[in-house]
């Protein structure tokens, strides 16, 4: 893989952690310091990969564990190939909505997949690229249930085949979530029932501590946060 020159932020954690919101907003504090942003997401950023995304999403749609995890790392491989690494060449900021934890957290933990081959699966589809900071939304089960339960109120549509899941299932991924936190490097741990604005705060110092703050010293980046 050649060298990057820009900055790669991943955003990960379970359904209704917060994770977008915070993705919208630190996109939002870059820009105004002039950064060129890609905000993506996954599955999906790039055409063939949000056709995969609705194939995968899809509630009518059967599909087998093993089917499920090829269709997220063909999602992935093009994905990175065509959106992330050229943006990260460009020298842009790079945010992304979930990428490699998340194969971890939904079809290890969750469908049970051995790990050594999601993570055989997914250093091929990414090249063996890997964020320059893992943001990771992490909750206790009861907040996990509780949000889950207002969100499903809420849904006036049909749940997607995620959220069709049972509970055993989505509470092995937000378990997942939280092993994955405590024993992965390059980390940024987040409570996610935390206040929006002390959780972008944290975020946002994080990222000065891992970037270089003397490639930015004219946009100030301290005095702003």
């Amino acid at each position: 893989m050649a060298a990057k020159k820009g900055f790669f932020i991943v955003l990960e954690g379970p359904d209704r952690s917060g994770k977008s919101t915070q993705a919208d907003l630190l996109k939002e504090w870059f820009e105004n310091r002039n950064k060129k942003v890609l905000m993506t997401r996954e599955p999906g950023g790039t055409r063939l990969s949000e056709e995969i995304r609705k194939l995968l999403l899809n509630p009518k749609n059967f599909i087998t564990a093993l089917a499920e995890l090829f269709l997220y790392e063909a999602a992935r491989a093009q994905h990175t190939a065509e959106k992330i690494l050229p943006a990260l060449k460009r020298g842009e900021i790079v945010i992304s909505d979930r990428f490699t934890m998340a194969t971890v957290a939904y079809q290890g933990y969750g469908r049970k997949i051995g790990l050594e081959i999601i993570k055989k699966l997914n250093r091929i589809a990414t090249c063996g690229l890997k964020p320059d900071l893992n943001i990771v939304f992490t909750m206790p089960d009861s907040e996990f249930d509780k949000r889950r339960r207002t969100r499903l109120g809420f849904i006036k549509e049909t749940p997607d085949r995620i959220e069709k899941e049972n509970n055993a299932f989505r509470r092995r991924v937000n378990t997942a979530y939280r092993k994955i936190a405590l024993k992965e490097k390059n980390i940024l741990k987040i409570d996610a029932t935390g206040k929006i604005g002390e959780i972008s705060s944290a975020i946002r110092n994080a990222i000065i501590k891992k970037m270089n703050p003397v490639r930015f010293r004219r946009t100030r980046w301290k005095s702003q946060i």
